[in-house]
């Protein structure tokens, strides 16, 4: 296995054994019986959290199934190792955990619509093709598709410190589209983990100019935008070689837009990661932007 291949990349000691110490103890608060799985981790970040909004609004019968629901009771929801959902948009939620929408496994959660699971296999297919299973089997076991959009439309995705392992993104009716935005936000779970698992405190008050939010960022923001961009180049450099017609332009687009990017980020990222004391993640994160501004 290449150096540099995105299976390498992702590949960081102390990542699953963080995974599977937060979820024992959320099972151990819950009183349920959670494994030792990817799936497990962020199906218990749901089931936490749909707890405690039980027992905010006294809903006993509610708070009862978060706390004996495991992940062998939602295999209805299940697309292989992954849990797809495509809740209505008035099913999303809005709370002090997250400034954007979001959504929690539930009792009357309904399985997602066959073209949408169909869709989520075809994308999972491409990323796998291109070495990023590994990253979307760990860090997003759990995808939840939003709005439906056409290409020229703007597509919104994002993940949440408090759902690890969760995915929210806008979709088309393209694979390789789905398929970068879910690299891109699970890029976003695995660094926020491999931080966690590697004790790593980033300072608040450090700032670098961020071309992707066209304004300066803490340290953590612009290492996250780094790190998931390069993966999202990775992946559709090499999907770019087989795609065709409108899919081949928005790749291309892509990258032309990246490539822009990175070179306004570059001057920065040597200092950034200077704040990165495990020396195996500070390692990843260069490697990954390094590989990303190569030629194609």
């Amino acid at each position: 296995m290449s150096a540099l291949s995105p299976e390498a990349l992702v590949t960081l000691d102390g990542i699953a054994d963080h995974q599977r110490l937060r979820t024992g103890r959320i099972a151990s608060v819950l009183g349920n019986r959670l494994g030792p799985s990817a799936l497990d981790y962020a199906v218990a970040h749901h089931l936490l959290e749909g707890a405690e909004h039980a027992a905010r609004a006294r809903g006993a019968d509610r708070l009862a199934w978060y706390r004996r629901t495991t992940v062998r009771d939602l295999t209805h929801l299940s697309a292989g190792p992954h849990i797809v959902l495509s809740p209505p948009p008035e099913d999303l939620l809005r709370s002090e955990i997250s400034e954007t929408a979001y959504y929690l496994v539930g009792p009357d959660t309904a399985p997602a619509p066959p073209e949408a699971r169909g869709l989520v296999r075809a994308a999972l297919a491409s990323a796998t093709e291109h070495g990023f299973r590994p990253l979307l089997t760990q860090h997003a076991p759990v995808i939840c598709l939003l709005h439906r959009r056409r290409l020229d439309e703007t597509l919104h995705s994002w993940a949440l410190t408090r759902l690890p392992g969760t995915v929210f993104t806008d979709y088309t009716a393209h694979p390789e589209v789905l398929a970068r935005d879910l690299i891109h936000e699970a890029a976003h779970n695995w660094l926020n983990d491999a931080l966690a698992a590697h004790d790593v405190s980033l300072p608040a008050d450090v700032t670098f100019f961020s071309p992707w939010r066209e304004t300066p960022r803490p340290v953590y923001g612009f290492l996250h935008a780094c790190w998931a961009f390069s993966l999202t180049v990775l992946y559709a450099r090499q999907a770019r070689r087989s795609a065709t017609g409108a899919v081949a332009s928005f790749l291309d687009a892509h990258l032309r837009q990246q490539e822009g990017q990175f070179a306004s980020a570059l001057d920065s990222l040597a200092e950034a990661l200077s704040y990165v004391s495990a020396d195996a993640l500070r390692d990843r994160v260069s490697r990954a932007v390094g590989k990303a501004v190569e030629s194609a």
